[in-house]
């Protein structure tokens, strides 16, 4: 069975630990619905952007934990491209209306 984890990043790319400690996924919507409930947090902690992983394959990212156009995305990628939360199709990307 697959497990899906998210790897946690400064802007620049650097690993860091995450503020919010979390477990193997089983599926990527678990994964994604985890850091659409804990993305504030994580940002509060340290990280800038996350990649996520199905066992050792790079699925996306870096994908940023700061809303696009604020004054918290100086030094993320905040251009709209591979670096934005819109290129996580299906994810729930920081700032969005769901729930």
């Amino acid at each position: 069975m697959a497990a899906w984890t998210w790897r946690f990043e400064t802007a620049d790319g650097t690993e860091v630990q995450p503020s919010v400690r979390p477990e193997e996924f089983t599926t990527q919507g678990d994964a994604e619905s985890w850091i659409g409930e804990y993305w504030k947090e994580l940002k509060d902690g340290g990280a800038d952007q996350v990649r996520l992983f199905e066992d050792a394959t790079e699925i996306y990212g870096p994908m940023s934990l700061h809303a696009e156009g604020s004054e918290d995305a100086e030094g993320a990628e905040a251009d709209g491209g591979a670096g934005s939360a819109d290129a996580a199709e299906g994810a729930a990307a920081p700032g969005s209306a769901e729930g």
